[in-house]
């Protein structure tokens, strides 16, 4: 459910949207449009605990805190210190803290202290194999597979979600498509597939993977998010974008 708030003044050092603000200035991973486009199209339903792995800055909780209800319950897990006290201090400032929690884990530890299982697991998981060159220390430890592979990432998954629960995720579509194999082999199944595009005339750069252990239809779309330029957003992105962007 969604919050009446006053726009927010534009700051440095993060992304201001509609009703919050991320800072992302001590992260390795800054907001992307690509994790906008997670945030949106990530179904939420009538679920009630969330997880979110690899939380970085916090968005994904933050997204969709307000696009759910007050009784929903968002935990957030991040490895590196210092993008967890960003992620904890980008809660604090919006209408949802007492809704969020912010762990400083690694999510094979969290997953052996989990009190109970989630509705729906998100991540926008590393996606570079070790030895990729990286700017530094925290960028890595949200960019390489080494630090969370794809097949565990899929194995806490699995551990920590509900029986009827979701897991969505995001990942360059050469890499999706080596999850959703291992995901296969997992006893996991795609209920749903987007393909996301630059502009009309481009191939495919991400893939959003919706995945359940139950056997479902898969429901499979392309989303296109720019007409031609860098601001030309389709109707598409524009109808799930418009409850967070400013210019929206």
């Amino acid at each position: 459910m969604k919050q009446d708030r006053e726009k927010p003044l534009l700051r440095r050092g993060g992304f201001t949207f509609k009703q919050f603000f991320v800072g992302h200035d001590r992260c390795g991973m800054k907001v992307t449009t690509d994790g906008v486009i997670l945030g949106t199209w990530t179904h939420v339903g009538s679920c009630r605990r969330i997880l979110d792995i690899g939380t970085g800055t916090g968005l994904l909780a933050l997204m969709l805190a307000q696009r759910s209800e007050q009784q929903v319950m968002i935990d957030a897990v991040e490895i590196d210190l210092a993008a967890c006290q960003q992620a904890q201090e980008n809660v604090q400032a919006t209408p949802w803290h007492q809704r969020i929690r912010v762990f400083n884990q690694d999510i094979a530890d969290y997953a052996e202290i989990a009190d109970s299982r989630y509705d729906l697991i998100v991540s926008n998981p590393p996606y570079f194999p070790e030895g990729t060159d990286c700017r530094d220390e925290s960028r890595a430890k949200a960019r390489y597979t080494h630090i969370l592979s794809h097949q565990n990432l899929l194995m806490y998954a699995d551990k920590l979600l509900a029986p009827q629960g979701r897991f969505s995720v995001m990942l360059p579509c050469a890499s999706g498509e080596q999850l959703e194999k291992l995901a296969l082999d997992m006893g996991w199944f795609v209920v749903r597939r987007t393909w996301v595009c630059d502009v009309p005339d481009k191939l495919p750069y991400i893939v959003l993977l919706e995945l359940s252990k139950v056997p479902l239809i898969c429901d499979e779309q392309k989303l296109v998010t720019h007409q031609s330029g860098r601001k030309d957003y389709t109707e598409e992105f524009k109808q799930l974008a418009k409850d967070f962007y400013l210019a929206l």
